[in-house]
């Protein structure tokens, strides 16, 4: 997606072109860490709210979002300290 704006913190600004480029949470390490924790808080949230949805899948690709859920489960104390680190990190860091 192409935007002639000023550039927010999460795009980078191309000069040859005058366009503004999304950038991915792939390339920028903080971003993937925030995506992951995410990924695990959803999908633990999810599986508590509707374990049958995640626990027909424990294998292949869907089987993904199990084992987050997993992880999310078992180690919910550390994943709830990453969290405020990290929203501490994104508030008052950057």
């Amino acid at each position: 997606m192409f935007h002639k704006l000023y550039p927010p913190q999460n795009m980078t600004f191309s000069n040859k072109t005058g366009y503004i480029l999304f950038r991915s949470a792939i390339f920028n390490f903080q971003s993937l860490l925030t995506v992951i924790l995410l990924l695990i808080c959803t999908c633990a949230y999810i599986r508590a709210l509707a374990p049958s949805l995640l626990d027909k899948n424990k294998s292949g690709i869907l089987g993904i979002f199990w084992k987050c859920a997993r992880i999310g489960e078992r180690k919910s104390p550390w994943v709830a300290f990453c969290c405020v680190l990290m929203a501490f990190s994104i508030l008052f860091v950057q």
